[in-house]
């Protein structure tokens, strides 16, 4: 009988599909794979370009933000750039993740390469960046942007968003130098409702400071590389959603990130985060979600004290939060185990959640253990092992040439979180197409070994609202939100 049903989807799904929209494929997902046919339509017939007005009009939801990919045609920074809609390659993208992980698991690898030398210790575990380079100081800091106001008048800016910056808010601010430009940066002397944290208050984190206010110069090398000023001003996301009193950081000459962006929300459990200080006093509301887009021409969207999905009548699972004595800025939670095509595969929980999870929105993988890796990869080959198998790209060691065939399917692979949270990715979410806009090519397994905790990337996160209830302790999974 399943075989007879899953005849009949083939045939319905090969009847339609001409009609389906602007993909030359079609899929659908049954008994634990997900499957891809071939359609009629002719890949080389010009794409249609996608509609930016979602990102440039403003939310449909009061409580959200509209957000954009870096590469995307939506973004004001490609616009700026004159940049076209294209994706970078697999080293590229291995390349920013290295970075990233480095950054986040400095103490595990002591074989990468040292840093660059620090700047003056600000105290109070805040990261001032000792370059404007944003790959090399806030690695990937700046893979997704929303549009933000700052002060009275609104100043609006685009600007990264992350979980893992550890501190404070970081805005590029005026006076620049005088090799920078400085359209891109904030006016504390334009805004009315802007005051000064005063050195030796809670909110002043440096332990260096003199004098009235919470300044420190950063220098390396003898060399002045600019001031960093704390401030608190009122920070607008959307006409309807703003936080009064919101403290950031100005970083004052010589300081300004590479891409024309202004700086990164800090959305990090740091008790001084956008996510701390914007916590919802209703019980009914939860601090943040976000929703990262499935491909760079679709967007997303942030929010900051929505109300509860599950309120709304959305299915939710949750997972608990983890406490993380390396790092309490981070989020941590606990993934227990894995599933493929619908069967759970044989790793042991002590296995797979040692170390804890981090769910990361700007390293694009998925990085599991060595061990727990090894497992997943050996089960999805012998799943594939009808396919041509293709040469590894990089650190993706499981790749197919999909590329003559006029159908194939992949075993479902499931995410297993403690407390019985779980989340099925799609296709793009586990398979790396360097041809994004057509399956029948080279597809490698999304998933990287590497030693310390696991790192959920952005890709298997893609289409999925994360919810951070911070109040109750959990992160919750919406899927297909956006």
């Amino acid at each position: 009988m399943p075989s007879a049903v899953h005849s009949l989807l083939v045939c319905l799904v090969l009847i339609v599909s001409p009609y389906l929209g602007c993909s030359y494929h079609t899929s659908y997902t049954q008994g634990g794979r997900h499957y891809v046919l071939r359609s009629n339509r002719d890949p080389r017939q010009p794409k249609q370009t996608p509609s930016c007005s979602s990102a440039h009009s403003g939310p449909s939801s009061s409580q959200a933000a509209p957000v954009v990919h870096r590469l995307s045609p939506c973004s004001p920074l490609g616009a700026a750039r004159n940049q076209q809609l294209e994706k970078p390659s697999v080293a590229d993208v291995l390349h920013r993740d290295a970075l990233r992980l480095r950054s986040m698991f400095q103490e595990h690898n002591h074989g990468s390469p040292s840093p660059a030398p620090a700047p003056t210790s600000a105290g109070g575990g805040l990261s001032i960046p000792s370059r404007g380079d944003p790959i090399q100081e806030l690695p990937g800091a700046f893979e997704y942007h929303v549009i933000a106001g700052f002060g009275t008048p609104v100043q609006q800016f685009t600007v990264g968003f992350d979980t893992t910056t550890t501190g404070a808010t970081q805005l590029q601010c005026k006076p620049c130098g005088a090799d920078e430009p400085c359209h891109h940066a904030f006016d504390p002397s334009a805004s009315s409702s802007i005051a000064q944290v005063p050195c030796g208050s809670p909110d002043c984190p440096f332990k260096g400071c003199s004098g009235p206010s919470c300044t420190l110069s950063v220098s390396t090398n003898n060399t002045l590389l600019g001031n960093a000023t704390f401030f608190t001003d009122t920070l607008t996301l959307t006409p309807w959603n703003t936080v009064d009193n919101f403290r950031f950081v100005c970083l004052e000459v010589g300081f300004g990130p590479g891409d024309s962006s202004t700086g990164i929300l800090d959305l990090s459990r740091n008790s001084h985060s956008l996510a701390s200080r914007a916590a919802p006093s209703s019980p009914d509301a939860v601090a943040f979600s976000y929703c990262l887009p499935s491909y760079p021409s679709d967007v997303g969207f942030l929010s900051l004290g929505a109300t509860k999905p599950e309120l709304l009548g959305r299915k939710v699972s949750y997972t608990p939060l983890r406490s993380n004595h390396r790092n309490g800025n981070l989020y941590v939670v606990e993934l227990v185990g894995l599933g493929l095509g619908g069967v759970d595969l044989p790793i042991p929980r002590a296995t797979i959640a040692r170390g804890g999870t981090i769910l990361e929105l700007h390293t694009t993988f998925t990085y599991l253990k060595p061990q727990v890796y090894a497992v997943l990869r050996d089960h999805f080959r012998k799943s594939m092992s009808m396919y041509p198998v293709a040469p590894p790209l990089g650190s993706l060691d499981t790749c197919y040439n999909l590329t003559a065939l006029n159908s194939f399917s992949v075993p479902a692979v499931t995410l297993k979180f403690d407390g019985g949270a779980e989340v099925d990715l799609w296709m793009d979410q586990m398979m790396y197409f360097p041809e994004p806009a057509s399956p029948f090519s080279i597809g490698c397994l999304a998933f990287v070994a590497q030693d310390g905790g696991a790192v959920i990337g952005s890709m298997a996160q893609m289409s999925t609202e994360v919810v951070y209830d911070v109040r109750g302790g959990k992160v919750g999974f919406v899927p297909y939100r956006c």
